[in-house]
């Protein structure tokens, strides 16, 4: 299959313009074979992840975090990354996190370019909604400064979204959910804060990434796990 259709499906939901300014979105190596058979999909491009791609014979390597140095050794295979273009995008990252609880009680809406919003129809506990996460992160954690005891319109936002724990506030929400959170930020948070981990808000990306590329092409997900070990 020639590898720009394949990133004209990809582009059609996530398209280059969404992505933050200073984001770097598209082609990390772009070799001159446009035909590719087999493409391997990851969250973050590595030695090892090469190394698995080319051991695999796949033609090109997609993946969800961009890279900003690209080793001269790499540019034997076609690498391209959809970054906050994918993460804007409608069944995009966050909204992976939001599928993945298979929630059946509550209203979607989006108020920010960044955060999904949803409104339970009834508060939930504390415990209950921390509980949630557990399926898609074995390490949750989450910060309550205020002593919260339920939560009912929540913000989400994959990644490092940290940064928008005011703007989720002012839109009303009673909690936001991302990973990366930092001690301070924590310490200052006036919402509940729950932390899922920035690998596991993201990985769970791949499967759309798949399915965006679509049939006709043998598709392999990359070995990856978390850098942390608790």
């Amino acid at each position: 299959m020639n590898k720009y259709e394949i990133i004209r499906k990809i582009e059609k939901s996530a398209p280059v313009e969404t992505a933050e300014a200073w984001d770097c979105v598209g082609f990390m190596v772009e070799t001159k074979r446009e035909d590719v058979y087999r493409i391997m999909v990851c969250l973050t491009v590595t030695d090892a992840v090469v190394a698995q791609a080319r051991r695999q014979e796949c033609d090109m390597i997609i993946s969800h975090h961009p890279l900003f140095e690209v080793p001269i050794s790499w540019s034997d295979i076609d690498i391209y990354s959809a970054h906050t273009n994918l993460d804007k995008a409608i069944g995009g990252t966050t909204d992976t996190i939001i599928d993945a609880l298979y929630l059946d009680d509550y209203k979607l809406s989006i108020e920010h370019e960044f955060l999904r919003m949803i409104d339970f129809r009834k508060d939930v506990s504390i415990e209950e909604f921390v509980e949630m996460f557990r399926g898609i992160s074995p390490n949750v954690r989450y910060v309550n400064n205020k002593g919260v005891q339920s939560v009912k319109k929540v913000a989400f936002c994959a990644g490092s979204g940290s940064e928008f724990i005011a703007d989720a506030k002012g839109l009303g929400a009673d909690a936001l959910v991302t990973g990366d959170l930092k001690f301070h930020t924590a310490l200052d948070a006036e919402i509940v804060v729950v932390d899922i981990g920035h690998y596991e808000s993201e990985i769970i990306i791949r499967p759309v990434l798949k399915n965006l590329i679509g049939e006709g092409i043998e598709v392999i997900y990359a070995e990856e796990k978390s850098p942390f070990v608790y």
